[in-house]
């Protein structure tokens, strides 16, 4: 059974348990509940961290866990209705909205229930993550001299010198003077769109594109503009459209498995993609996320774009978050020329900087052996569970069209049937007990047809993928009203 769901089962047995006890009364040892719910010592560990969380035990070190003293009622709540006014009355802000829509974000950072299977998550699956590289990687950083100490605003000088090789490759066309460490993508994609664009400015965005970024570019009161995407990437002619059009400086792009629909760009739209913005003297931000999800048959990866780039039009995003840990959140931005001091100050005033033992305990990770071995088992865990979900598909699902399978990231974009309400179909796969992302929120404008976004790594073991395509087939049925095959 997975640990999460482990978990939050005995949190539901000890809740009921400790109703019995009065307040302060000792409960049971972690050991007696490891006999008695034949569970791990992490399991119970983490069950009673919950229940204290929720103020129903107190735990107290090398004594035990105690039954909490009854809590005081709540305060009577205020009235907040004047809040409505406050946060929408904003003459400035003309047609673009103030409020932010997070709904697709937390549609990948939101557990699912005990019992649903999970195909709609943005990380790996905690059985993936180098847990036991990471705790010794932390372990040797605490060690290091001045690990505690205040870092440099722009980052540890070696974790900078090692983004700027992984960005610029062999060819060294990207410095360690060129990289700011950040606190993963999110922060990255941010920073970068408070730094090259001012409120009410249109930003050109990839159409469908990750959700997150449209969050954030909304949150800085910017104007998402779609260009569409097919499966060789965006196409260079619209983009010029849309420059022309929107008088637009910014493009953000995944050129490399894009999120959500797997495409990459093509070699012939490369240099078309940085001729387009170089003459609408526009910045590209390059949101490489899935470089290091590429799978075991993709094959040589293109070089970045910022790596063919000497002109400074692209700024580079890259975070070490999706191939490790959703808590490891330390990233990079590279930039050449004025722009980067644009960048380094946006992100001081924002958050200082990285704190210095994240940064040690990443640059420990990724110069260790364990670093190599970690991204060759998660490629071939990818290649093997992408054919496991197209075969589940194929027999399965047969009638939901699949236009590309990319070789890198987790994810796999379904067109459904026209007039198909994707968040009654949603709702129906999660009564069925499987969570799946709708394709509306992947869209900055009206989408041209309804779609699903599924995801393969974050099911705690294959067969659960053909389950929850099996789970999802009778949601379809349920919605569509037909057998969709």
């Amino acid at each position: 059974m997975q640990q999460s769901s482990s978990v939050a089962e005995l949190v539901t047995r000890l809740r009921g348990e400790v109703n019995r006890y009065s307040p302060g009364e000792k409960l049971p040892s972690s050991r007696a509940l490891v006999d008695r719910y034949r569970v791990s010592p992490v399991t119970v560990s983490r069950a009673l961290s919950a229940l204290s969380a929720e103020g129903l035990v107190v735990t107290r070190p090398g004594s035990g866990a105690y039954r909490a003293e009854r809590r005081a009622p709540l305060p009577e709540t205020g009235d907040t209705s004047w809040q409505e006014v406050a946060l929408s009355a904003d003459p400035s802000a003309d047609d673009v909205p103030r409020g932010v829509d997070a709904e697709g974000v937390l549609a990948t950072l939101t557990q699912p229930p005990p019992g649903v299977i999970e195909l709609n998550g943005g990380y790996l699956p905690p059985s993936w993550q180098p847990e036991r590289a990471l705790s010794a990687a932390l372990a040797r950083a605490a060690r290091r001299p001045g690990a505690w100490g205040r870092p440099p605003v722009e980052g540890v000088d070696e974790l900078r010198g090692w983004f700027a090789r992984e960005i610029g490759g062999a060819a060294g066309a990207v410095g360690a003077a060129d990289v700011l460490v950040t606190a993963g993508g999110q922060s990255a994609i941010t920073t970068a769109l408070r730094a090259l664009a001012p409120p009410g400015a249109a930003v050109l965005v990839e159409s469908p594109t990750y959700p997150g970024m449209l969050a954030a570019a909304r949150a800085s009161g910017l104007r998402p503009v779609p260009v569409p995407v097919d499966t060789d990437g965006v196409r260079p002619g619209l983009l010029a459209d849309a420059f022309r059009a929107s008088g637009a400086r910014v493009f953000v792009c995944q050129p490399l498995f894009q999120n959500p629909t797997g495409a990459v760009l093509s070699p012939v739209r490369r240099p078309e993609v940085l001729r387009v913005a170089r003459e609408a003297g526009a910045f590209v931000v390059e949101d490489d996320f899935a470089r290091h999800l590429a799978h075991e048959d993709a094959g040589p990866l293109p070089p970045t774009l910022r790596g063919d780039d000497p002109d400074g039009v692209v700024v580079h995003i890259r975070s070490l978050t999706k191939i490790t840990s959703p808590s490891l959140r330390v990233g990079a931005l590279a930039a050449r020329g004025p722009v980067l001091e644009r960048l380094r100050a946006v992100q001081i005033v924002d958050s200082f900087f990285v704190p210095r033992p994240l940064q040690e305990a990443a640059l420990e990770l990724v110069g260790s052996p364990a670093w190599g071995r970690h991204l060759r088992t998660v490629a071939g865990r990818l290649r093997q569970r992408r054919e496991v979900m197209l075969t589940a598909l194929a027999t399965r699902l047969p009638g939901l069209p699949l236009a590309h399978a990319p070789r890198g990231g987790y994810h796999l974009w379904l067109r459904l049937p026209d007039g198909t309400d994707e968040r009654a179909l949603t709702a129906a796969a999660l009564r069925a007990g499987v969570a799946v992302a709708p394709g509306r929120p992947y869209f900055a404008a009206e989408s041209a047809a309804p779609h699903l976004r599924l995801t393969f790594a974050p099911a705690a073991a294959e067969s659960e993928i053909v389950e929850g395509v099996e789970r999802l087939r009778a949601a379809c049925e349920e919605v569509i009203g037909r057998p969709v095959g």
